[in-house]
């Protein structure tokens, strides 16, 4: 697999994370421009020990050696990715994961930016996503956040899409 295609295969790989940043549309949510980014704490809070549940898939940041977990099954075509998450000190969570799909596998570094201003939180994807409320004050069931679960709902079908990326290999 050449290098372009890896590439592309991880931009593809990742893409379903970032639905709701795609949803977003192109105008920056009012207050997010003051919005201040948000602490290592805040964002290790936010995120560990829980799922991130997507529309066809999940991914879990585990607190034990900040493992990072997921799987998609979206456009129907079956993948998943393991590796580490961190968060840097200018308010993004990162995931640097090697993603597998019946192409091939790939690596790639994924990462979200946090602001927050009173009880809002701000995201977008980096380095080109649109700020959009991540979660509302007080949070709706129709935020991002709300697809944010304690506990690991990643594994249970990891085993099996790894297994269907496998046998196509």
């Amino acid at each position: 697999m050449s290098k372009l295609q890896k590439m592309l295969l991880a931009v593809a790989l990742t893409s379903s994370i970032a639905t709701a940043a795609s949803a977003a549309g192109t105008n920056e949510p009012a207050g997010s421009e003051t919005a201040k980014p948000m602490s290592s704490a805040e964002i290790y809070q936010l995120y560990n020990q829980k799922s991130w549940m997507w529309k066809a898939g999940a991914g879990y940041f585990s607190t034990k050696a900040r493992r990072f977990t997921a799987w998609s099954r979206e456009s129907g075509s079956p993948s998943f990715g393991t590796g580490r998450w961190f968060i840097t000190e200018t308010g993004k969570l990162c995931f640097n994961a090697d993603w597998h799909a019946k192409t091939g596998t790939a690596t790639a570094i994924t990462c979200f930016s946090h602001r927050k201003k009173g009880g809002l939180i701000y995201q977008k994807r980096e380095p080109d996503g649109e700020w959009y409320v991540f979660k509302s004050a007080p949070a709706q069931a129709t935020d991002e956040f709300a697809k944010l679960r304690h506990g690991d709902y990643a594994s249970s079908q990891l085993g099996r899409i790894e297994a269907s990326v496998s046998r196509a290999k």
